[in-house]
């Protein structure tokens, strides 16, 4: 029977959302098949929170699969007085996705979140969430509202949710109190025997958006980038009086709300967004006018990548319709701040042990990404990232430091990264900037540098200009040990990024040669495969070495090295040169890890195919299920993992450098802002193995 976990939220607007997010996260890195359920949606059956969560943890059933009844069913049911046969129905619902389930994450009903429903509605709703628990066999997270609250009122809420829910008969696993303010966040209150956790208000998952903002007013966007809409709005500023007195009204996140005819007001807040003087989210246009076209022009020439929308209601009316906003977890930033708070506020070790969910022997690409994050995050390191006004590198940038997944330095002019930022609306506040032109590091570098470098004739001067550029900058950080790896090549080339490790960092003693591996993310698995970017015919002595530094490199990820030593024959069926190179490189693996599994030399198809492994190496502890396989030069092992990528439909997450002193790598010019995420947390990994 799957494991289900009940989310039920006390009270209207509690944020169980971030609650339920947290807890599928977690479940994402134990079990393949984790599916999100909800007792009742809207009318329409596309719940906001059950798109979000179906799309960022695609489960083993459909969305339209994934919920009970809708809103109009139930009230027709219960006007009927046919209460039973609703229950029926949605545990009937309930039970066919726990049958093809490996966990459920039960997210509790909103009635009194409801258009028209009020407080008055809770007490059922709350003995019905409870019912509901019980008949799935679920163990229940209560969520209440740390809104306003004081230490004292937070603790008599967390006793008053488990006793009411016990007295229902529910299993209460864990109490989490949610908005909560800095001055009540602590530890379990006396008189609650089971786990007690809070999370803080964070402005960046309460406030709405630019586009929740634009839908609620039936505004039309006339400026502004998709991107734009996505923009937090942490103030509201109605700009009546003249341009210095809105001027110093304005604050951080702030959404201007004009009449369309004060084009002073908007050149000058623009003017003000461009400058860095303080960072708007968009501005907003009343009474259906348009700004004059030369204020638009002039506008468009500052660049600020802010949304303008055009509303009909007056200021009054779309400041109060404004307020009644309630934000949504929609958007991958939002996400990103609700699991970051999750995670940093909840003993997710303790809640792992309490949920006693048996990881899958299976590690699926959403196990292994999500466990990326987790464990960066569990040894928090100090990366440095060149490109630092690159949008992709700052988007991850922002990802990253909302789930406290490594600390940053971003190497560039700050102005320009500064600006570039408040371009594109991301939040980097919590990286370090600096500019390797003008950095006191320099000179020190410049030194050390041309001391490594004196057997190729490298004088000061030379050191001094070389290590302006922000791959050697990056590198030099490594080497001295100010930062614990770098990732680069998102606008680099390949030879750009990873010279200057090679020059500056170089091997681990021992090692003949640095190699690389991706990780090949397939539907049920993922796989090892080296080298595939670096070693263009590497031999035995070689290859082995890159054996021992792939299989060291799956261990530390969580896959268990088996190794495959590729070649077009199995065992002793073939002949020639290339079968000897393997054949040694095996020899020589052995030699030095004898208790690791390596096989070799052996065809493709036998090191992962069990059938095939029974008619070729029957007995073998690596054909039919290696995990980690190793090309015998570049050609084969690039057009590989690419054939596989490319029909299997698989992710290819690298080249990972391995074999250097410290970690140095590689991103493709095309990474997207996921992969660059996910480069960030392998290297933060490799830095801690180190």
């Amino acid at each position: 029977m799957a494991r289900s976990v009940y989310v039920a939220g006390l009270g209207p607007s509690v944020g169980k959302g971030t609650v339920a997010l947290g807890i599928v996260e977690l479940l994402s890195r134990q079990v393949a098949k984790v599916a999100v359920f909800r007792p009742l949606v809207s009318g329409s059956g596309r719940d906001p929170l059950l798109a979000v969560l179906r799309e960022r943890y695609p489960g083993p059933v459909g969305i339209e699969d994934s919920f009970g009844v809708t809103y109009a069913e139930a009230t027709a049911l219960v006007a009927d007085g046919r209460w039973e046969e609703l229950i029926g129905r949605i545990v009937e619902r309930y039970r066919e996705v726990e049958r093809r389930s490996s966990a459920v994450v039960v997210v509790g009903s909103d009635f009194a979140d409801k258009p028209g429903e009020g407080q008055d509605e809770l007490p059922r709703e709350f003995a019905f969430n409870a019912r509901l628990a019980n008949e799935f066999g679920s163990v229940v997270v209560p969520v209440v509202s740390g809104e306003g609250r004081t230490p004292e009122s937070l603790a008599a809420a967390a006793r008053g949710a488990y006793h009411s829910l016990s007295d229902l008969g529910t299993t209460v696993l864990a109490v989490i109190a949610n908005r909560a303010p800095q001055a009540a966040l602590g530890g379990t209150p006396e008189g609650l025997p089971v786990p007690f956790w809070t999370v803080p208000e964070v402005a960046a998952i309460a406030a709405p958006t630019v586009g929740e903002v634009a839908t609620a007013l039936d505004a039309t966007v006339v400026a502004g980038s998709p991107g734009s809409l996505e923009r937090d709005v942490l103030d509201y500023v109605v700009g009546a009086a003249q341009v210095p007195n809105v001027l110093g009204a304005l604050t951080d996140g702030a959404l201007l709300i004009t009449p369309g005819d004060r084009a002073d007001l908007l050149v000058a807040a623009s003017a003000a967004h461009a400058a860095g003087n303080v960072t708007l989210a968009g501005l907003v246009l009343t009474l259906g006018e348009r700004a004059d076209e030369r204020a638009i022009r002039v506008i468009e020439r500052l660049n600020t990548g802010l949304a303008m929308l055009v509303t009909k209601a007056g200021s009054y009316q779309t400041i109060a319709a404004a307020s009644r906003i309630t934000a949504q977890l929609r958007t991958p930033r939002k996400i990103d701040a609700a699991l970051g708070a999750f995670e940093e506020n909840v003993d997710t070790a303790e809640l792992s042990r309490l949920l006693d969910v048996t990881r899958s022997s299976r590690v699926t690409p959403l196990m292994f990404e999500n466990d990326l994050i987790e464990k960066a995050r569990g040894d928090r390191r100090h990366l440095v990232l060149p490109e630092g006004t690159e949008e992709r590198i700052l988007r991850a940038t922002e990802t990253l430091l909302r789930r406290g997944v490594a600390d940053l330095t971003l190497l560039g002019d700050p102005d320009e990264i500064n600006r570039r930022a408040r371009e594109i609306g991301v939040e980097i506040g919590g990286a370090h900037l600096v500019d390797p032109a003008t950095s006191p590091l320099r000179d020190d570098f410049a030194e050390r540098y041309a001391e490594i470098r004196k057997h190729r004739a490298v004088t000061l001067d030379l050191a001094y200009d070389v290590v302006r550029d922000v791959n050697y900058f990056g590198t030099m950080m490594v080497a001295a040990g100010l930062a614990d790896g770098m990732v680069s090549g998102s606008v680099h080339t390949t030879a750009a990024t990873i010279r200057p490790a090679f020059e500056i960092i170089k091997t681990v003693p021992g090692l003949t040669v640095a190699s690389s591996v991706f990780f090949m993310l397939l539907a049920d698995r993922v796989l090892v495969y080296g080298d595939c970017a670096v070693n263009p015919d590497p031999d035995a002595e070689q290859l082995a070495d890159i054996a021992l530094s792939s299989a060291r490199t799956a261990a530390a990820f969580g896959i268990e090295p088996r190794v495959a030593m590729l070649s077009y024959s199995t065992g002793s069926s073939g002949s020639g040169a290339d079968v000897d190179k393997v054949a040694a490189a095996t020899a020589l693996v052995r030699e030095r890890r004898p208790d690791l599994p390596v096989e070799g030399p052996i065809q493709y198809d036998a090191a992962i195919d069990p059938a095939v492994a029974a008619a070729k190496l029957p007995g073998s502890a690596v054909a039919g299920k290696a995990t980690v396989f190793v090309f015998p030069d570049l050609n084969t092992g690039n057009n590989t993992y690419k054939a596989v990528q490319r029909s299997a439909n698989a992710v290819a997450v690298g080249p990972v450098m391995q074999g250097l002193r410290r970690p140095v790598n590689d991103l493709s010019r095309g990474a997207t802002v996921k992969d660059i995420v996910n480069t960030v947390a392998i290297t933060a990994i490799q830095a801690g193995a180190l």
